[in-house]
């Protein structure tokens, strides 16, 4: 009986430091100099536990339409500052403002996001800390 157990014993024990690694630190990822502003159309939002987030359309400065994702946090902290799983809607314009990854992909950390007339999404800004 004791072997039967062994085996899955010692699989868990091997994946606990990934489970534990899946889990990222902030500054692995993202660069906490240093804050960015895009502007675009949402082409997707997800609602999604461990960490939401948006897809946008940007417009480059060549012309190009750039495709971004920002990271959002996960659901339960997007309620806390005012969100919900419709406030977001493909084909809307909306800013996003975050830290930039550290990789140079078009990825970033978001902080804070604003519809087409200004108005700040949602009742408050995330933090580097929040989860």
């Amino acid at each position: 009986m004791q072997k039967c157990w062994s085996v899955p014993a010692a699989v868990l024990a091997l994946l606990a430091p990934v489970a534990a690694h899946a889990h990222h630190s902030f500054a692995a990822f993202f660069d906490p100099e240093k804050i960015i502003t895009i502007k675009g159309t949402v082409t997707e939002f997800r609602f999604t536990n461990p960490h939401g987030t948006v897809a946008l359309d940007v417009k480059g400065k060549d012309g190009k339409v750039v495709h971004w994702r920002a990271e959002t946090n996960a659901p339960v902290i997007l309620v806390r500052r005012g969100w919900s799983r419709d406030i977001i809607k493909p084909g809307d314009t909306i800013s996003v403002e975050g830290w930039v990854s550290r990789d140079g992909k078009p990825y970033l950390r978001l902080k804070q996001a604003f519809d087409a007339s200004g108005k700040r999404i949602g009742n408050a800004p995330f933090g580097q800390g929040d989860h």
